[in-house]
């Protein structure tokens, strides 16, 4: 019997290819509107992050989500994304 293969996905900050349940996603649903998915199920087109603040700062720095997403994203949403990391980097 094969062992189970491990989705490996990029980090946009880092740019590390690492298991999916080790990164977080961020996803952009259909009606434009960009969240952090910690279950990895919402629907939308999606990013992953390390759990890291500092791969989102390096993202935010090179507009790395913009890119993915192929639209503008306010700085609101990077602060909440950010605060919401934080609170995520606490529950591990």
């Amino acid at each position: 019997m094969q062992p189970k293969k491990i989705p490996i996905r990029r980090c946009v900050g880092c740019g590390e290819g690492k298991p999916k349940k080790e990164l977080v996603r961020v996803v952009r649903s259909a009606a434009g509107e960009v969240n952090l998915d910690l279950t990895g199920r919402m629907p939308g087109r999606g990013a992953y992050l390390c759990r890291d603040t500092e791969c989102l700062r390096k993202a935010r720095k090179a507009r790395r989500l913009e890119k993915e997403f192929s639209q503008a994203i306010p700085d609101e949403v990077y602060d909440r994304l950010e605060k919401e990391l934080g609170g995520a980097d606490h529950e591990q």
